[in-house]
């Protein structure tokens, strides 16, 4: 498949042009202009850039990409040593960010749901980025859910507030979406679950009886990426692998 056959039609799929983002997303970096071989992962580290370049890969395909908003844009230390492994071994670089969040099928949120059996019915925060609804069955408490996020990420989550609070209304939002605690109570959740935690996060669990799960950024943001490698399979016939590079966060 041509590169830029390639990077016209995730543009389109993921819809990039809707989004409001604070990184480039689609093509970040441009390699050979074939792509048969993808590498998937969360983040485009070193690691991930070596793996791809070690397996003879032509692209990299991941949710965090490089170049955002704020940072030093000087191509120095780590930022040279990455670009200069794809650029040395001719491989693309292709990131989607928060189209890849919000994608209604494809997207982390949406992935999220699958594997936890959890149904959306309605979109809250930012762009409507988040997701809210129903747990997997009747009767469970903010405890059961999080022993349930830890038998399928993985992970031990960190919960916050009422573990034994009755839950028959979720919301969730992947990754580092604990600003949306408040709109995610404001849509009528008994129970929220981000990646991340910050330190005002406990209080507002305790004043409003609404507890917070933080079930890790990247643990809840591998999902989106694989599901896009399958649909690229399925699809186009590519040969699209996930590296999953363990991150404690």
């Amino acid at each position: 498949m041509r590169r830029d056959e390639l990077r016209q039609y995730l543009d389109e799929l993921l819809d990039t042009a809707h989004w409001r983002d604070y990184c480039p997303n689609g093509l970040q970096v441009e390699g050979r202009s074939e792509v048969r071989r993808v590498l998937c992962g969360v983040t485009a580290s070193q690691a991930l850039a070596d793996a791809a370049a070690a397996g003879g890969y032509d692209a990299l395909l991941v949710h965090h990409g490089y170049f955002w908003r704020g940072e030093d844009g000087c191509i120095t230390g780590i930022r040279r040593r990455r670009l200069g492994t794809l650029l040395g071994h001719d491989i693309s670089l292709f990131a989607y960010h928060l189209p890849l969040d919000g994608h209604p099928l494809l997207g982390n949120n949406a992935q999220l749901a699958l594997l936890m059996g959890w149904r959306g019915e309605g979109r809250f925060g930012d762009q409507n980025i988040g997701w809210v609804g129903v747990p997997q069955e009747n009767g469970l408490k903010a405890h059961d859910i999080a022993a349930r996020l830890a038998a399928k990420l993985g992970r031990e989550p960190f919960l916050v507030g009422d573990p034994h609070r009755a839950v028959s209304r979720i919301a969730w939002c992947s990754g580092g979406a604990q600003g949306l605690f408040e709109q995610a109570i404001a849509a009528g959740a008994e129970l929220y679950v981000s990646g991340e935690i910050s330190e005002q996060t406990p209080h507002l669990a305790r004043e409003s009886g609404v507890p917070f799960i933080a079930a890790g950024h990247h643990a809840t943001e591998r999902y989106g990426v694989q599901a896009l490698a399958q649909h690229l399979r399925e699809k186009w016939g590519l040969e699209a692998e996930f590296l999953d590079l363990p991150n404690p966060v």
